[in-house]
């Protein structure tokens, strides 16, 4: 069973930084993507950042220069570190791996549970 369990989140004031992690357990042969997306109240789920296994990243037009999103293959891990937050970037964040698992060894998309990050002035 493939598990993601992000950590981190919070609040903070506008201006301030957070930093989110995503561990990926289980019977994994490989990560491939990883990526944070994340949905405000009342607003379709939108990509943040995204992650390739060879460290390619690409990120939303509205978070480029402030976040930053990094990985541990070693670990299976993804960080994102956001940097300047804003009002707007409030939102619940959840985690995304495609995650190839012993076993079947297909090619699955699993998400983490969510978490709140919440930026006030």
């Amino acid at each position: 069973q493939v598990q993601l369990v992000e950590s981190g989140g919070g609040l903070v004031q506008a201006g301030g930084s957070l930093g989110l992690s995503c561990a990926a357990s289980g019977r994994i042969v490989r990560i491939n993507n990883m990526g944070w997306y994340r949905q405000a109240p009342g607003k379709q789920r939108e990509l943040v950042a995204v992650i390739t296994s060879g460290g390619i990243t690409n990120y939303a037009d509205s978070v480029k220069g402030r976040f930053t999103i990094s990985r541990d293959n070693a670990k299976n891990t993804a960080y994102l570190q956001m940097n300047n937050l804003k009002l707007e970037d409030t939102a619940v964040y959840s985690c995304n791996a495609e995650i190839i698992s012993a076993g079947p060894y297909l090619a699955t998309d699993y998400w983490g549970q969510g978490t709140q990050v919440t930026v006030s002035s």
